[in-house]
């Protein structure tokens, strides 16, 4: 099957559906559409579909009403589900579908700051400060010298 990208017209759709979440932005991307809001992607859009984020607190959710996984290429999994077929008739039945992309988003964005936090912590708790202190030349390594390529003989 021949996947065509996302027309500018099916993301206009889009937009519109997910807006009961507030402001929303569509921006392109490898063919298709990254949906944000809230400075976060949580949809996308390819082939003229929609999918949103999922993770482990939703996707089960997604999977009880018989939801699409994305799969992009060979990718066994992705944390995208394409909602239900009564979801994409209107913004209010996509309204909670959409929160559940939101907010699995929102929750990936938080691990993340948590992790880069703890990770400072730990390196400031080992006394490196925030970039560590400068390392010293090894001195038992004899000096190395960058590899040079043979020359191709010139005519």
């Amino acid at each position: 099957m021949v996947r065509m990208p996302c027309s500018p017209t099916f993301a206009d759709h889009a937009v519109d559906l997910l807006s009961g979440l507030g402001p929303v932005d569509a921006r392109r991307m490898f063919g298709g559409y990254g949906v944000y809001a809230r400075g976060v992607m949580f949809a996308l859009l390819y082939d003229d579909e929609l999918f949103l984020k999922t993770d482990d607190e939703t996707r089960d959710r997604f999977r009880a009403a018989g939801c699409r996984m994305w799969v992009y290429g060979r990718m066994a999994e992705t944390n995208y589900y394409r909602p239900p077929d009564e979801a994409h008739e209107d913004a209010e039945a996509m309204l909670p579908w959409a929160k559940l992309g939101l907010e699995a988003a929102l929750r990936r964005r938080a691990a993340k700051a948590a992790k880069a936090a703890e990770k400072e912590r730990r390196r400031a708790a080992r006394g490196k400060g925030s970039k560590g202190p400068a390392r010293k030349p090894a001195t038992s390594q004899a000096k190395r010298t960058p590899r040079s390529r043979p020359r191709a003989p010139t005519r």
